[in-house]
């Protein structure tokens, strides 16, 4: 399904292929040959979505732009089953396993590999060629590499990246009630968005 979004629709290069039951929700731009599976949601919120070259987005997975954070997915990446890539920019040939996370402002370097269920946090960079293994939380800039329980030693870095601030735009002080009424709003601007349609023909949406 195809849905124009603040006046914005999806691109879809003509060579790409999009499953019938996956969604493209405002500047989504699909580049040649990628390949968008089934159940997976491409939404532009206030930013944008990028997808590469000979990219695959797998089953079910979430990729989100964001205005200060836009998703970039470059060349040959592979982003798995029910993968979340939130504001988030994953260089060239990354490999991003099923139910791996990447959180605004994080960047996953060329090359680099999250394995299945780990995370990389805000603003924290995972170098070229490394492994994120399977579970583990990466926190920082370089990212330094944990297992789940050192919840201590991941928050003490993590405290400093602004979580809040980043993803919202607000102060960690911030009362959960006054949080959700500002997302609600934004959110609320989904109201407007328009159905362009399920299937682009061979040149219509494409560039």
């Amino acid at each position: 399904m195809l849905i124009e979004h603040r006046g914005a629709r999806p691109e879809i290069h003509e060579s790409a292929y999009v499953a019938p039951s996956a969604v493209l929700c405002g500047a989504v731009r699909i580049g040649e040959r990628a390949r968008i599976l089934h159940g997976a949601v491409l939404t532009a919120e206030d930013g944008e979505v990028h997808i590469g070259v000979d990219t695959v987005v797998m089953e079910n997975a979430l990729i989100r732009g964001r205005s200060a954070h836009p998703a970039r997915i470059g060349d040959g990446v592979l982003v798995g089953p029910h993968a979340h890539v939130n504001g988030a920019r994953v260089e060239d040939e990354v490999f991003v396993a099923t139910g791996a996370s990447l959180f605004p402002g994080s960047v996953a370097e060329i090359g680099s590999e999250l394995r299945i269920n780990s995370v990389l946090q805000i603003n924290s960079r995972l170098v070229a060629g490394m492994a994120l293994p399977i579970g583990w939380v990466g926190v920082g800039d370089p990212a330094e590499l944990f297992p789940p329980e050192r919840h201590d030693d991941i928050w003490r870095i993590q405290r400093e990246l602004d979580f809040s601030g980043t993803v919202y735009g607000v102060p960690r002080t911030m009362s959960m009630r006054d949080l959700m009424r500002r997302q609600a709003d934004y959110y609320g601007e989904h109201r407007h968005d328009r159905v362009i349609g399920d299937h682009p023909s061979p040149n219509e949406n494409s560039f």
